[in-house]
């Protein structure tokens, strides 16, 4: 399957399609150009959706530039060396990628006339400077993937129009206050991969978004951030420093419903801390250093998956998981993991289990000195 015909592909699929995440680590795809999809990471509003094809006249598709493959407003220019963003782009122009490149600035007049524009990938090249006019033309852009470049800050005057920014792998260090200005339709960021601590988030940074979904992985957090939207629906903290869940570092985000907080330093979840997460279904804390399971998941009446491997618990009462009697939660676990952890299984009481669908939803064993 060639490239061109799965931009093609996608572009044309996407408005029907929802994607739905298979699983915790499969956000970091750029190259695939998986769309963030969940009814929780679209837009509810006109912008999230891709544009009205069929109202755009392809009147400049005999423009394609040198070397390139144009096909149904897709122009596909990845994996050819260039060094600036090439000219001759028809301006009826949806989809353009460039990713796999050697461009290292974004001037000024690099996206002039391209007012269709849905989407723009300029994934692994090596930009490191944005003029701050650069994406002014881009009235309609929904989607700016600009992952894996040398960017040592968020682009400035990104589009209004703007639903998903990727820009995971640069070399961002500080998010200033009002960097996300006038971004009222943004609900997606995967910005990961950033050598980020929790000083580098001015107070106010993240002030107007209403996120449903947040990814801050493979950064320099030790602990969880207290500023972000209110509105989040996923949040995603793995491969962190954090080494506690305190009482209040969840109270924000009552809306929660995934939370990923795996391959951190945690020992301790201060009692109470999960009780400000009542819509919480997924919770992601393998690999940490805990030694019990946390308290409170008894208490979170929708909660189905919780990862708690490669931890250093040792025992599991009866009512960790499960309310005291039978049949009082109203959405059964269907998965908890506990693999890798040293505890006795032939100890666990049967009845701890409870309220898991099904035996296979359990997973033990497999612990390793």
């Amino acid at each position: 399957m060639s490239p061109l015909w799965l931009l093609t592909l996608l572009l044309a699929l996407s408005q029907a399609l929802l994607f739905e995440q298979k699983g915790f680590w499969d956000f970091t795809l750029d190259d695939g150009l998986l769309m963030m999809n969940d009814e929780e990471a679209s837009g509810s509003d006109t912008t999230s959706g891709v544009p009205d094809l069929d109202s755009v006249t392809p009147t400049f598709s005999a423009m394609c530039p040198f070397g390139c493959h144009c096909h149904l407003r897709v122009v596909q220019c990845s994996d050819l060396g260039l060094k600036t963003v090439p000219k001759e782009i028809s301006p009826d122009t949806t989809l353009l990628d460039l990713q796999n490149n050697d461009i290292s600035e974004l001037r000024k007049d690099d996206f002039k006339g391209l007012q269709h524009l849905y989407a723009l990938v300029l994934v692994n090249n090596k930009i490191s400077k944005i003029h701050e006019k650069a994406f002014s033309p881009l009235r309609k852009l929904q989607k700016l993937y600009i992952s894996k470049n040398h960017l040592v800050e968020i682009p400035p005057n990104l589009p209004s129009s703007l639903v998903e920014l990727r820009i995971h792998d640069n070399r961002i260090r500080k998010v200033p206050k009002g960097v996300f200005s006038g971004l009222r339709n943004m609900n997606c960021i995967e910005m990961g991969g950033n050598p980020l601590e929790n000083s580098g988030f001015e107070p106010g940074a993240f002030d107007g978004l209403k996120l449903n979904y947040l990814r801050i992985s493979e950064a320099k957090l030790t602990g969880i951030p207290k500023d972000l939207p209110e509105t989040l629906n996923e949040l995603h903290l793995d491969h962190n420093k954090i080494q506690a869940i305190e009482l209040e570092d969840l109270l924000r985000y009552s809306k929660l419903y995934r939370l990923g907080l795996g391959h951190n330093q945690i020992r301790m979840i201060e009692n109470g801390s999960l009780s400000f997460l009542p819509t919480l279904r997924e919770l992601h804390l393998d690999n940490n250093k805990l030694s019990r399971v946390p308290a409170g998941l008894p208490d979170l009446k929708l909660l189905q998956v919780v990862y708690l491997h490669s931890n250093n618990i040792t025992k599991v009462g009866i009512n960790d998981f499960c309310p005291m009697g039978f049949g009082v939660k109203r959405a059964y676990y269907n998965g908890i993991s506990l693999f890798n952890n040293p505890v006795p299984y032939w100890e666990v009481q049967p009845a701890t289990f409870r309220c898991v669908t099904d035996r296979l939803a359990i997973q033990f064993g497999n612990y390793k000195k």
